[in-house]
């Protein structure tokens, strides 16, 4: 993975490269969960209304095997990059094909082909996209910023607001007016996302994310153990590997957001405000919008911690993420109680789950992605990257699944095992922390601060 000229000495601030990352990754997320809002909703959707009208089981079922699919395929994504396209390259043409792949969605007819279709090039578009762009914002700097973990939170930002206009657009425009609209809309927030990125890149990118260069003469057979992993880089890969498995845990849980919390919401929680119910799309926008209003303070939190060299090791901040999500569940189980007693739940119980789910998340996934950029090795850095997302396609479809058993336990049974099985997890986690910590051989550890601003790179201001 190239580092950019600009990320020679670590400096305040950070690079202008970070924020077209993040305005394009706004967009791709915005095409992203504004059909996330829509898909289970679609599919259970009365067939007059242009909905499909199967079950919460099976509707539940796709919901987790799409998603799941969506963040198997950046493994596949990474590979091309690293070794044949660059990221730069795979960004680009990752969009297209989910650009795409919203707009043949929104094509009239109700057709389960057309769905089906549609579904495929998100999947195979994300591959590309997903793991090349994280990767991307780890090329900015050098290794020991300790600006990184903060850039990834900024990042991270960049997702939920793309999140957020989601919901008040795409869930909007589908659930008043039409599927096909919210559809179409996520297909337009893409191609503003692919349009963007190709503006910019080349002048606030400089050599990041570039094709990697052809070798000068061939390798041989007998040349080929030169790349042989060190020891110090294969117990770095097995850290990732090792919180791959807790993130699993983390992911099937939080993604209860989008299939069984959303139906939940839509069907048991009084949604009336003053007089007006709010949609159950909007619901999509609360965990967004406490991402916007709490990621900066994250943000300067992690980087004012790491100048004083008293940031926390990454393995305990995504101990921190898993106790904070199961503490989370514990107001559903409160809004399931309110619900089998009165037939209702009232809408706060869900908004404080969500508030929750979302300090936890930003303790553990934009962490999570600036660890990975962090410990695997350069030249697997986007494969890594996409075996990162393993983790989460895993999680996504245990999530369907998890879900789906919710009409024979009951929602209350259910959000306790979510919240037990979480919380273990966490607690062990934390009692490991030190042993990961030492396997990382100081990838993690931080450089100071250099006192004044490099003049080569104007700054501009941490959002």
């Amino acid at each position: 993975m190239a580092q950019s000229t600009a990320a020679a000495a670590p400096t305040r601030g950070h690079p202008k490269g970070l924020y077209l990352l993040f305005t394009t990754e706004m967009w791709e997320r915005m095409s992203y969960y504004g059909m996330r809002a829509l898909l289970v909703l679609y599919m259970v959707g009365a067939t007059d209304k242009g909905g499909f009208g199967w079950n919460q089981s099976r509707a539940l079922q796709v919901y987790g095997l799409y998603t799941g699919l969506v963040y198997a395929t950046p493994v596949i994504g990474g590979f091309l990059a690293d070794r044949y396209l660059g990221q730069r390259l795979s960004v680009t043409l990752g969009g297209i094909l989910m650009m795409l792949g919203q707009f043949v969605l929104a094509m009239p007819g109700n057709s389960e082909t057309l769905f089906f279709a549609g579904l495929g090039l998100l999947v195979v578009g994300n591959g590309f996209f997903k793991p090349n762009i994280s990767t991307m914002v780890g090329g900015l700097y050098a290794p020991g910023d300790p600006r990184r973990d903060g850039a990834f939170t900024i990042f991270y930002i960049g997702i939920n607001v793309g999140a957020f206009l989601a919901s008040a657009v795409c869930g909007t425009l589908g659930e008043k007016f039409g599927w096909m609209y919210g559809f179409g809309s996520a297909g337009v927030g893409m191609g503003l996302g692919v349009l963007v990125f190709l503006a910019f890149s080349k002048r606030l990118l400089g050599d990041v994310g570039l094709a990697p260069k052809p070798v000068a003469h061939k390798t041989s057979a007998v040349e080929a153990p030169a790349q042989a992993l060190t020891r110090q880089e294969w117990d770095r890969v097995i850290v990732i590997l090792v919180l791959a498995l807790f993130v699993v845990f983390f992911w099937a849980a939080f993604e209860q957001a989008g299939g069984l919390m959303n139906l939940y919401t839509d069907a048991k929680v009084d949604r009336n405000v003053f007089g007006f119910e709010v949609p159950t799309t909007w619901m999509q926008a609360v965990n967004p919008l406490f991402i916007m209003l709490l990621g900066p303070i994250f943000a300067e939190m992690w980087t004012g911690l790491g100048r004083k060299s008293k940031d926390p090791s990454i393995p305990a901040k995504m101990a921190m993420g898993l106790l904070l999500l199961s503490f989370g569940f514990v107001f559903m189980l409160g809004a399931s109680k309110q619900s089998e007693a009165a037939g209702k739940a009232a809408l706060m119980w869900v908004v404080a789950a969500y508030f929750f789910h979302t300090a936890g998340e930003l303790c553990l996934s934009p962490v999570g992605l600036s660890m990975v950029t962090k410990l695997a090795p350069a030249r697997f850095a986007s494969l890594l990257m996409g075996v990162w997302f393993i983790a989460n396609a895993v999680a996504n479809y245990l999530a369907g699944l998890i879900g789906g058993y919710a009409e024979k336990l009951g929602e209350f049974d259910l959000f306790l095992a979510i919240t037990v099985a979480t919380a273990v997890a966490g607690v062990v986690l934390l009692a490991i922390s030190p042993f990961l910590k030492r396997m990382m051989h100081g990838a993690d550890e931080t450089k100071p601060m250099a006192a004044e601003q490099s003049a080569s790179e104007p700054q501009p201001k941490m959002a």
